[in-house]
């Protein structure tokens, strides 16, 4: 790890512990969303709003949203709990069939309302208010920092047992020898792809967003891109643990994650392209083998640009 890197992680690495709920509500004077993509979480969406939303009736949060592609009664769940739920295939549907959740992601950019917005992941077991108290936390606190990622510890379960490592396996062997090789500066970070992050508005509309299993190593680099180590941050937010995939299904999800980079390294003139235009194994988490190309939505402030 570089010298730069090693700074950046002992100064902009905090613990959700710093920053509790009554803390950040007493604080905040910005207005705040969290927004859960969702494909078929209802074994996990009900505990996981259970948890977030008192963080309304706290004061902490001003919007609790589901972006829902759901056949198994997940919306029904999230409803029933007094979440906002929007059905992903009515945002922005001038663009198209959605392709995955970088493209949920973006289309949700549309019905959040907050100045600082925290995106989650629905499968998590164990996910509580801490995790969106961690990631607001640094916005809060240090008003030069716009981006903020989760990282935390991946227990790897095999039926009824769970080894305390192992989780983690396309960071560990594809994301971070990526970071380390290419953009040495990002190599502090634990967790390079994961889906628990939050951001100022203002910065989340300057960024493209890739459509699939890329988008989240995609919008690390683009960040770094825009607001420079200095303004991003990472939060120890304990444990992460979450159904883990066959060996078989990682391949779509790592090819997606070089595809991201290799992108950026073309676009700033590190890499000769083109790429090639071919399509790629679906990296959805459920298996669905659907196929689905390499696609970037445009950063929202083009988009009103061009109005």
């Amino acid at each position: 790890m570089s010298l730069r890197a090693r700074s950046w992680r002992a100064s902009h690495s905090f613990v959700h512990s710093e920053f509790s709920p009554k803390q950040i509500a007493a604080g905040r004077e910005a207005s705040v969303s969290i927004c859960l993509p969702a494909r078929n979480e209802a074994r996990s969406i009900g505990p996981i709003l259970e948890s977030l939303l008192p963080l309304r009736q706290l004061g902490l949060v001003d919007q609790v949203v589901v972006v829902d592609n759901s056949s198994d009664g997940t919306a029904g769940i999230a409803r029933r709990l007094g979440a906002e739920v929007h059905d992903q295939r009515d945002l922005m549907p001038e663009f198209g069939p959605v392709l995955g959740k970088g493209d949920a992601m973006w289309r949700a950019l549309s019905v959040l309302e907050g100045e600082l917005i925290c995106f989650l992941d629905a499968d998590s077991d164990g996910l509580g208010p801490h995790y969106a108290c961690g990631l607001l936390g640094p916005l809060l606190a240090r008003p030069e920092i716009s981006f903020v990622k989760g990282f935390y510890r991946r227990p790897f379960r095999v039926g009824e047992t769970t080894f305390p490592d192992g989780g983690g396996r396309v960071t560990e062997l594809t994301a971070r020898p990526l970071l380390a090789l290419f953009y040495p500066d990002l190599a502090g970070f634990e967790q390079p792809l994961a889906g628990e992050i939050a951001a100022r508005r203002t910065l989340l509309e300057r960024l493209p967003f890739v459509t699939g299993y890329g988008v989240d190593i995609a919008l690390l680099l683009d960040a770094h891109r825009e607001v420079g180590l200095e303004g991003m941050a990472q939060v120890d937010l304990e444990v992460r643990q979450n159904a883990h995939q066959p060996l078989r299904d990682l391949g779509p999800m790592a090819y997606a994650v070089l595809r991201a980079v290799a992108a950026r390294l073309e676009r700033d003139g590190r890499l000769d392209g083109p790429l090639p235009s071919i399509d790629e194994p679906s990296s959805d988490r459920r298996g669905s083998g659907q196929v689905e190309g390499a696609v970037e939505r445009p950063p929202r402030a083009s988009l009103r640009a061009a109005a």
